[in-house]
């Protein structure tokens, strides 16, 4: 079984326990995913020019970690602009259950907030892969215009 690469988005000053939790999880046996690339520091970023678009550019898909402060995160907001211009599949991920978590600055007014639990998690990773591909229509079934 191929498992899905991700990139892990997240607010490296309040969330990194997250970031282990969801590493954790990727290494259960009959995980389907595992764990590719994960959000540097901000002063990494700034002192070795640390460009997360390789990672990502990589990954199958990108998963926002979400936490109380994630909206303030100018990683987060940079690494989920990236994932836009690379028109690759994300998600956002509810990581914790007892507060309020904030969408990441750039996220779109559509996208969804998931719950986390690992049925949750592991079934979204697949839908929003298979969301993101176009839909192939057979050619019987598509409507033919008369000129």
């Amino acid at each position: 079984m191929t498992r899905t690469r991700l990139y892990i988005s997240f607010d490296r000053e309040h969330d990194s326990d997250l970031r282990n939790l969801l590493e954790a999880q990727s290494r259960r046996p009959g995980a389907s995913f595992l764990v590719a690339g994960a959000s540097a520091s901000e002063t990494t970023q700034r002192s070795r020019g640390h460009d997360a678009r390789p990672e990502i550019r990589a990954a199958d898909e990108v998963v926002v970690i979400c936490g109380e402060h994630t909206h303030e995160s100018l990683g987060v907001a940079a690494e989920l602009a990236i994932t836009q211009e690379e028109d690759k599949p994300y998600m956002l991920l509810w990581g914790r259950r007892d507060l309020m978590c904030m969408k990441p600055d750039g996220a779109r007014t559509g996208d969804a907030m998931y719950s986390w639990s690992r049925e949750i998690f592991e079934n979204q990773i697949g839908m929003t892969i298979r969301n993101s591909k176009p839909i192939d229509v057979p050619d019987n079934c598509k409507r033919f215009q008369s000129t």
